[in-house]
């Protein structure tokens, strides 16, 4: 961890390595493969990828990246979409994780991926995203390494509005505001706890390693080392909600919680409710969670760099 997304242009970029959407041959094409040759050195890369010779769809190799921000260029060929029965998600998902297993393997810190194949090959934006964010994550649970998702403009990221079409009904259900209820044994002896006291007996309880937690909540490891051997430091109000999600913690332990570090969670701001709808709903990942934060405009969730 951590995972963002942001919009920008792939090509300005800096990471480790970057994920180019390649041809299968030794040739360049317009769409993102061209802007990424041009922005390296196009005669330069090209020699280099010619010694590659052919990729096959779903499969991955590495090259210099030249003149790019970045150390690497990891080209991998997407599946072009025909209908969905043709293995394109199986394929798509083997792009992606076999672009992290070479990172990985280059001991890189970072990787950024465009959005692979939605381009001339067609696939589906939504379903590109759904596929991304489940092997992202499951990748994440097991390495610290930087992922980011670059999209270049409003329509590279379309995504289904449903989830936030519920945060609305959930607003207009709760104007007169939730209170957190917990039992009186409990709220006496939570009472005199600080949040940092709170917080350790919240992990203790949850029975989750260290590196579990913090990669879930979407922070460094050296930043949850900070919250959890620092008494007198409180983390910021996003990055306690992380934490909240992370610890799977339910709607009233996690006000309580931020009640401790001096905040709470607002009726009306979309991020307070989009958090409280998560933590009702079930919902931790949180790679998922910040797509959808992302695609709505709100603020991602946990360590944004």
């Amino acid at each position: 961890m951590p995972f963002n997304i942001i919009r920008n242009s792939i090509v300005k970029v800096s990471a480790d390595a970057i994920v180019n959407t390649a041809n299968p041959f030794p040739i360049y094409r317009a769409g993102t493969d061209e802007k990424i040759y041009l922005a390296a050195g196009a005669e330069q890369l090209l020699k280099e990828r010619q010694k590659i010779g052919f990729i096959e769809r779903g499969k991955a190799a590495v090259t210099s990246a030249f003149n790019l921000h970045a150390k690497y260029i990891i080209h991998t060929v997407g599946p072009q979409w025909i209908d969905g029965t043709y293995n394109e998600v199986e394929t798509l998902s083997s792009c992606i994780s076999e672009s992290l297993r070479l990172a990985t393997e280059l001991n890189c810190e970072s990787i950024a991926f465009p959005l692979i194949s939605t381009g001339v090959y067609g696939f589906p934006k939504e379903l590109a995203i759904k596929t991304f964010t489940n092997v992202v994550y499951d990748f994440l649970m097991k390495s610290d390494m930087l992922v980011t998702l670059v999209v270049y403009d409003d329509e590279s990221f379309e995504i289904s509005n449903k989830v936030f079409t519920n945060v609305e009904d959930y607003l207009s259900d709760h104007q007169l505001g939730i209170l957190p209820t917990v039992g009186f044994e409990k709220a006496i002896e939570i009472k005199e706890l600080s949040f940092h006291d709170y917080l350790l007996q919240l992990i203790i309880e949850s029975d989750m390693s260290n590196p579990e937690i913090y990669r879930n909540a979407n922070i460094t490891k050296q930043h949850f080392s900070k919250i959890i051997s620092s008494k007198d430091y409180n983390p910021t109000k996003n990055t306690i909600c992380a934490l909240g999600l992370a610890l799977r913690l339910d709607i009233d332990t996690l006000e309580l919680l931020l009640e401790k570090a001096g905040y709470s969670l607002s009726e009306t701001k979309k991020f307070d409710l989009a958090i409280r709808y998560f933590a009702d709903n079930k919902m931790y990942n949180i790679v998922e969670n910040n797509s959808l934060m992302f695609a709505n405009g709100l603020e991602q969730i946990g360590t944004i760099v």
